[in-house]
Formats: structure tokens, C-alpha cells, sequence
């Protein structure tokens, strides 16, 4: 508050310093009109006098000249002095100017930070109405406790102790000593009460003076006031103006530090309960997207009990603390404080667990999200390099030695009289030349130009060539080993049918030899001990084995040629593949080969028609 009446102060006479400033800008404003009006008659009457009349004679003429002359010099110097107080004056508005204009700036700056003085002033004066409401209110309790103290008092000094008596009434006696014990010690708890409630007062209002003391006079600077010694006396009264408004002390009340205290302490609260509610939220969203590893209702909800517990046992306290500020006969309280405080501190420490553990999950979670990002970018990056990747990269081997690939192809097509790096310095040597006209010369170049730009490209297309026959050769060979492997298998095909055949061979033989042994007669005498009905069954099983043997033997060799002919398969697609690149391929040499043929004859054509 006080703070806020010096900056009034402040600029109550920052106003009062640009009144007086613009008067004396409007003075010098006429000052400086009357001196032009003065100069404008003082330049007349030199014209004036300047302009000689021809009426009068020369005599007569040379003694007004001679009359003259000092009040000339007199004007003369008059004017000079004017043009300097015109300047003086002129270099005087504009600093009054300058100034103007930073007070200017100085009052508005003032004013917007007024605005947030006066808003906060007015929080602090309803802190303050709700702090000296406070304040009565602990008067009153400790008006009331006092005098129930004083009343204990008086009925303890009115009714002395009973004596014991030796009689019938010794027990009620000692009953009534018991209560008396008892009200003693209620009054020696309410003194107790009363003394700390009287040294913490006495302690705030100590430390309220102390800090009144220790704070330093703020006072605040302000600018020089450039002038002249015409005005000297308006800028010292306008500094002692200011001084004496500087000396008024800023000290603020220590409550309204306790205020700001209270109000950052609650920013920091609502600040805190919204990153509690964020992290609520994030950690939601985490259990859903874990997939539960935590159970997220059951941890909520020993949350909620968590905080249930807490508001109830802090309503516990409130209401025993109300109880024994209005019975006061509570001997137990300090055991049950504690223990109630105990128990609250040890809620908090699970809150604080819990909030740690959310915190580390949601960590966690972010650390997820960040590590699926990466990899859906590297993801990305694969398929777009994959995208663009060509099916085989052909690598361009230059010609070793320095030999001209337009010179080996010229050799090839039997051109043998023409060397091309000597065509390409002769043609570098005539567009050198002076003679030729400009076009001819530009020409030249350009041939050369492109005779070195078709060499590159010719080179380009042998590497391209070179890489293209690599790759077919390698095609070639694995289509030989393709061929080989199918060779092999075609003979360990016609191996497997042989080894079936030789099966089939081994079990007729087989049969043949059972058949016969059978036909023997140690054979029928034994058969004859068997009966007619036996021997069919016997003649069934060996039947029903022999096709057994027979289906698992043909299964075997159709699993194992159905292998063969996928693999066949296989080889036969493979070879395919390889025979449809190798017809690119060729298309491609062949797209190459007349290109190049037409680039040939283009540059032969072109050196024949050369004039």
C-alpha cells in the first residue's frame, strides 16, 4: 500500500514537473517570437540605411554615414546576440522536448505498473480484512478462555479444601479431593494454553517489528534536470519537491509478505493438483495401452481410500480439537494428536509412493512412445530406400592407360585414320584461333564439347556393357548349376523308381518263397494240425500285410517325388526368371549399341559435312 502511494506520489509530481516545463516551453515560445519580430524590424531598418539617398548631398551624406556607423555596429551586435539567445533558446526547447517526451514515457510506464500494484493491493486488503477477522476471533477465544480461567480460580480460592474427617464420610470426602485434583489440573491445562497462545503472540508481533526495522527506506532515483540559469530557481524547487516526496518511507506491512506467502503456497497447490491430474490421466492411458499390467482401478481405488482416510481423520481432528476448545476436559488429546498425525504422515508417504510410481510409469510410457516413433521412422526410411533402390547397381570401371573409348570403337567399325584426342586438340586449337569468324568458332567448341561430353557418354555405356555381361555370365552360371541340379535330381529319381522296382521284385519273391514253403510237406503236416479256418485267416494277414507294405512303400516314394517336383519346379521358375532378365538385358545392350551407332554417325556425318 505504501508502495503504491509513493508511485502516486511519484507521478503527481512528475505531472506537476511537465506542467511547469510546458509553461516554460510556451514562455520561451514567445520569447522567441518577440525576438523574430525584433530581428525582422532590426533587418528593415538596416535595409534602410543601407540604401543611399539621392536627394541629399555628399557632405551632408557622409556626416549621416558618420552618425550612423555606431548605431550599426550597435544593431549588428544586438542581431548577433539575439541569433545566439535564438539558438540558446532553440537548443533549450528541444532538450525541454526530449525531456517531455521521456516523462511522457515515463508516466505511462508508471501506469502500467500501477495496474498490477493496485490489483494485487486489492487481494492483500481482502487478505488483510479476512486476516484481522482471524485475529478477533483468536481475541475472543482467548478473552473466553481467560475468563474461565479466573472463574476456576474464584471457585477454587471460595471453597478451601476439605479436611478428612475421621467418620462415615471419609469416602465422600476423598471423592470430593479427587474432583478438586481434577479441576486443578483443567486449570493448570488452560493456563498452559493460555501462556502459549499469549508467547506466540508476542513472538509475531516481535517478529513484525523486527522485520519493520531490518527493511531498508526505499527510495527511488531520478534523473538529472539539465537547465540553464535563468530557471534555476523552478529546478531546484522541483527537486526539493521530489526529495522530500522520495523521503516518505515504502516500508509494506509484514502481512502482506505473509500474503504473498499464502497466495504463492496456493498457486503452488492449484499448480501441483493439475500435474496430479495429468498424471492420473497419463497413467490411464498407459494402463490402456499396456494392456493392464498394473490394475489401474484397484490402485485408484486404494487411492481413494487412501484420501477418504485422510479427510476423515483430519475431520476427526478438527471436531476433537472443537470439543476440547469447548468442554476442556479432554486429558488424552496430546496422546490422540499425535497418533491422528502419525497416522496422516504415513498416508501422505503412501500418496508420495503412489505419485512416484505414476510418475515412473508415465517415464516409462513416454520412453515407449519416443522408442516407437524411432522405429516407425527407421521403418520409413527403409521402405523409401527400398523404394528407390534399383534391382542391381552397375558399376562404371574407367579405361585404364588413357585409351579413347570413341578411338576402340572407331577401331572396331574399321575407322582406323581418325585419333580422336588429336581431332579434340586440333579442335581446340582452331577455336583458338583468331581468323575464323565467331560463329565458326562457337561452333568449334561446341564440337569439341561434344565430342568430350560423347567420349564421357561412350565410356559410360562400355562400363554399363562390361556390368551388364558380368551379370549375364553369372546369370548363365547359375542357370548351368540349376541344369546340374536338375540332372541330379532326375537321377536320384530314376534311382528311387529302380530301388521300387527292386521292392516290388523282393516281395514277389518273398511271396514265391511263402507260397513254397507252404507247398512243402513238413509245411502240410504241420498244416494239417491246423484247421481250414485258421489257415484263411493266416492267408488274410499275409495278404493284408503284403498291401500294407505295399501303400506305405508307394506313400514314401509320392512324398518323396512330390518334394522332387516342387524343387523342380522351383529350379524350372528360377530359370525362367534368369532367362527373362537375361532378355532385358540384351534389349538393353542392344537399346545401347544403337545408340551409341547412331551417336557414331552422327559425329561422322558431322566431320564430313565440316567445311
Amino acid at each position: 500500500m505504501d508502495e503504491i502511494k509513493a508511485k502516486d506520489r511519484i507521478i503527481f509530481s512528475l505531472e506537476k514537473e511537465l506542467e511547469t516545463q510546458t509553461g516554460y516551453v510556451q514562455k520561451l515560445q514567445l520569447q522567441k517570437e518577440a525576438l523574430d519580430e525584433q530581428l525582422f524590424l532590426v533587418k528593415e531598418a538596416e535595409c534602410n540605411m543601407s540604401s543611399p539617398k539621392r536627394e541629399i548631398p555628399g557632405r551632408a551624406g557622409d556626416g549621416s554615414e558618420h552618425c550612423s556607423s555606431p548605431d550599426l555596429r550597435r544593431n549588428q551586435k544586438r542581431i548577433a546576440e539575439l541569433n545566439a539567445t535564438i539558438r540558446k533558446l532553440e537548443d533549450r526547447n528541444t532538450l525541454l522536448g526530449d525531456e517531455r517526451n521521456e516523462l511522457l514515457k515515463r508516466v505511462r510506464e508508471t501506469e502500467k505498473q500501477c495496474k498490477p500494484l493496485l490489483e494485487r493491493n486489492k487481494c492483500l486488503a481482502k487478505r488483510n480484512d479476512e486476516l484481522m477477522l482471524s485475529l478477533q476471533r483468536m481475541e475472543e477465544k482467548l478473552k473466553a478462555v481467560t475468563k474461565e480461567n479466573s472463574e476456576m480460580r474464584e471457585k477454587i480460592t471460595s471453597h478451601p479444601p476439605l479436611k478428612k474427617l475421621k467418620s462415615l464420610n471419609d469416602l465422600d470426602q476423598a471423592n470430593e479431593e479427587q474432583e478438586t485434583e481434577f479441576l486443578k489440573l483443567q486449570v493448570i491445562e488452560q493456563q498452559n494454553i493460555i501462556d502459549e497462545l499469549t508467547r506466540d503472540r508476542e513472538k509475531l508481533i516481535r517478529r513484525r517489528k523486527h522485520r519493520r526495522s531490518s527493511k531498508p527506506i526505499k527510495r527511488p532515483v531520478l534523473d538529472p534536470f539539465i537547465g540553464y540559469d535563468e530557471d534555476s530557481m523552478d529546478s531546484e524547487t522541483s527537486s526539493m519537491a521530489s526529495f522530500r516526496t522520495d523521503r516518505t518511507p515504502a516500508t509494506p506491512d509484514d502481512d502482506l509478505d505473509e500474503s504473498l506467502a499464502a497466495e504463492e503456497s496456493e498457486l503452488r497447490f492449484r499448480q501441483l493438483t493439475k500435474e496430479y491430474q495429468a498424471l492420473q490421466r497419463a497413467y490411464a492411458l498407459l494402463q490402456e495401452q499396456t494392456g493392464g499390467i498394473i490394475d489401474a482401478e484397484r490402485e485408484a481405488k486404494a487411492q481413494e481410500q487412501l484420501q477418504a482416510e485422510v479427510l476423515r481423520y483430519k475431520a476427526k481432528i478438527e471436531d476433537l480439537e472443537a470439543t476440547l476448545a469447548q468442554k476442556g476436559q479432554d486429558s488424552h488429546w496430546v496422546e490422540d494428536k499425535q497418533l491422528f498425525i502419525k497416522r496422516n504422515q504415513e498416508l501422505l508417504e503412501k500418496i508420495e509412493k503412489q505419485e512416484a510410481e505414476n510418475h515412473r510409469l508415465q517415464q516409462e510410457l513416454q520412453d515407449a512412445r519416443d522408442q516407437n516413433e524411432l522405429l516407425e521412422f527407421r521403418n520409413l526410411e527403409l521402405e523409401e530406400r527400398e523404394r528407390r533402390s534399383p534391382p542391381f547397381n552397375l558399376q562404371i570401371h574407367p579405361f585404364s592407360d588413357g585409351v579413347s573409348a570413341l578411338q576402340i570403337y572407331c577401331m572396331k567399325e574399321g575407322v582406323k585414320d581418325v585419333n580422336i584426342p588429336d581431332l579434340i586438340k586440333q579442335l581446340d586449337i582452331l577455336g583458338d584461333n583468331g581468323n575464323l569468324r565467331n560463329e565458326e568458332q562457337v561452333a568449334i567448341i561446341q564440337a569439341s564439347t561434344v565430342l568430350s561430353l560423347a567420349e564421357k557418354w561412350i565410356q559410360q555405356i562400355e562400363g554399363a556393357e562390361a556390368a551388364l555381361h558380368r551379370k549375364m555370365m553369372e546369370l548363365e552360371s547359375d542357370m548351368e548349376q540349376f541344369c546340374k541340379i536338375k540332372g541330379y535330381l532326375e537321377e536320384e529319381l530314376d534311382y528311387r523308381k529302380q530301388a521300387l522296382d527292386q521292392a516290388y521284385m523282393r516281395i514277389q519273391e518273398l511271396e514265391a518263397t511263402l507260397y513254397n514253403a507252404l507247398q512243402q510237406e513238413t509245411v502240410i503236416k504241420f498244416g494239417e494240425l491246423l484247421s481250414e479256418k485258421q489257415q484263411e485267416e493266416l492267408r488274410t494277414a499275409v495278404e493284408k500285410l503284403r498291401r500294407q507294405m505295399l501303400r506305405k512303400s508307394r506313400e514314401y516314394d509320392c512324398q518323396i517325388l512330390q518334394e522332387r517336383m516342387e524343387l523342380l519346379q522351383q529350379a524350372h521358375q528360377r530359370i525362367r526368371d534368369l532367362e527373362d532378365k537375361t532378355d532385358i538385358q540384351k534389349r538393353q545392350i542392344k537399346d545401347l549399341e544403337e545408340k551409341f551407332l547412331f551417336l557414331f554417325l552422327f559425329f561422322s556425318l558431322a566431320f564430313i559435312l565440316w567445311p
